[in-house]
């Protein structure tokens, strides 16, 4: 994959702050803030679906013709799974697993009901061959055939309602923001609409140069506004794909523009297919039969996404239920060393971007507690608790967090969240770094890369910041379960060193 090169003497990005969005471009964004649905995802999904009701209804038609499954011998379970396996490969022969097929009932009908008929015909094929001795029932065969007929249809018509539903609100498909206007980005949003089976829906234009340069509408699609407001505008609308038009050859201001964008979880592709710069062609992904090249891809997506969310939540749940008499005892002692109340809440910079509240045991004195984080807690601080100094050296005070993990709002693993109005010398930590805001492309973590490798604790140099983030930005690149598991397991043994946590 090509990728440009960053040097650290061109410019700086614009500051991913909010921004106000014009009337406009609020308005399109607010139409958009339903989180799209992926379609490898949603293909995945019916699969898994039909494969359950096949089964289901093999299940059904035994209890009805034959009795209790507890007498179920070999064959049928063998069989069932070979009528899964049969079922999957005919439907996907006949094109039944595709978006396209899904909007209509009658064409997914003919295509599923079809496939399943073959299944049975494959049975039929297989018993005129080869003596089983018996060991199926042909009544099974009939009541399985018409319940689970039965079933995918119930199932695909519902199917059909949902993603029509879900096309009209525009979650189906990728929503799509192109970066640059004029000439080059009217060829490509008319090269995608001539596109067959296209999925990416564009939502707008986003354009520095003023009217006279890049004209207010492109193609049909609005300018909604510059590169600065983009930022805020993807976060609303929950933007899956970023194209950028801007030749490659106005290299600083592609790698200017990518600074700014990269904060976002989404894909950004530069547009090829008007630029004279040629690269080879293992370079260039497609979007149908456009060339772009990858400048960023988005982090842990699709099956990754439900694998992590999966781990999370599984294993989130049987830490809250090992922790749970250290959590009860820490509560008990906090109540009886300082009045207030047990639990703390600071909001805090989430995936996204988005303000998020973690819950915390109150390690500082009530009268003291700063929500806010104005001021840095340092050693032998005034504000903390007996209790809390002990639980924010062994980082017990981080353990509620494990109920924003099952809530969705934090990983276990990922990059830790800050306080918004986390500063070092006065300086806020977004103008401390260059970047700093990529390490919310992904949710932030109970714990992290940067924590099991000793940065922990007060950030009180730009040094230590600039180390934190370049280690939660290592995690996002090289994320894998297996890299989850280590850095948890790696978790307790880096506790025991409290060297800069008080």
């Amino acid at each position: 994959m090509a990728r440009l090169e960053i040097r650290q003497d061109e410019p700086k990005p614009l500051t991913p702050r909010q921004t106000r969005l014009n009337e406009q471009a609020r308005e399109i964004a607010q139409q958009f803030t339903a989180a799209s649905i992926s379609q490898t995802l949603l293909v995945g999904a019916v699969r898994l679906i039909d494969a359950a009701l096949v089964l289901a209804s093999a299940a059904i038609a035994y209890a009805v013709t034959l009795g209790p499954l507890s007498g179920l011998s070999w064959a049928y379970p063998l069989a069932a799974g070979l009528g899964v396996l049969l079922l999957l490969i005919f439907a996907q022969a006949a094109d039944a697993y595709h978006v396209v097929a899904f909007r209509s009932v009658g064409g997914q009908l003919g295509r599923i009901l079809g496939a399943w008929t073959l299944v049975f015909a494959g049975f039929g094929a297989l018993g005129a061959f080869l003596d089983f001795g018996g060991a199926i029932d042909r009544r099974w065969l009939g009541y399985w055939f018409v319940f689970g007929a039965a079933v995918l249809l119930v199932a695909h018509v519902w199917l059909a309602v949902l993603v029509k539903r879900w096309a009209v609100q525009g979650r189906l498909g990728r929503k799509a923001v192109i970066v640059g206007g004029g000439e080059p980005a009217a060829e490509l949003i008319r090269a995608l609409e001539a596109t067959p089976g296209n999925d990416v829906h564009i939502c707008g234009v986003f354009d520095d140069r003023s009217n006279d340069r890049s004209p207010a509408i492109v193609a049909g699609y609005p300018k909604l506004g510059n590169i600065a407001e983009l930022v805020e505008f993807g976060r609303l609308a929950h933007i899956d794909l970023l194209i950028v038009t801007i030749p490659v050859t106005a290299r600083g201001r592609v790698t200017e523009i990518l600074k700014t964008l990269w904060v976002l979880p989404v894909d950004i592709r530069l547009s090829a297919h008007t630029d004279k710069l040629r690269f080879r062609p293992r370079s260039y992904s497609y979007l149908g039969s456009i060339p772009m090249v990858e400048l960023a891809e988005k982090p842990i997506a699709n099956w990754d996404y439900v694998a992590k969310r999966t781990f999370d939540l599984v294993v989130g749940s049987l830490c809250i239920l090992l922790t749970a008499p250290l959590m009860i005892a820490t509560a008990v002692a906090i109540k009886l060393d300082s009045p207030g109340p047990v639990f703390f809440r600071q909001k805090r910079y989430g995936f996204n971007n988005e303000v998020i509240e973690i819950f915390k045991f109150r390690s500082l004195r009530h009268e003291m507690a700063d929500p806010e984080a104005k001021t840095v807690v340092t050693r032998n601080d005034s504000r903390v608790t007996r209790v809390g100094r002990f639980i924010r050296r062994t980082s017990i005070d981080e353990l509620p967090q494990l109920f924003n993990v099952i809530k969705g709002e934090l990983a276990l693993v990922g990059p830790r969240p800050h306080a918004v109005n986390a500063h070092t010398s006065d300086t806020l930590w977004n103008d401390v770094v260059d970047g700093y805001f990529a390490r919310h492309r992904v949710k932030p973590g109970v714990t992290g890369w940067a924590q099991i490798n000793g940065w922990r604790g007060e950030v009180d140099t730009p040094e230590k910041l600039k180390k934190r983030v370049d280690h939660d930005l290592y995690y996002i690149e090289n994320w894998s379960i297996l890299f989850d598991l280590t850095i948890l397991l790696k978790t307790p043994i880096s506790l025991a060193k409290t060297d800069n946590a008080y």
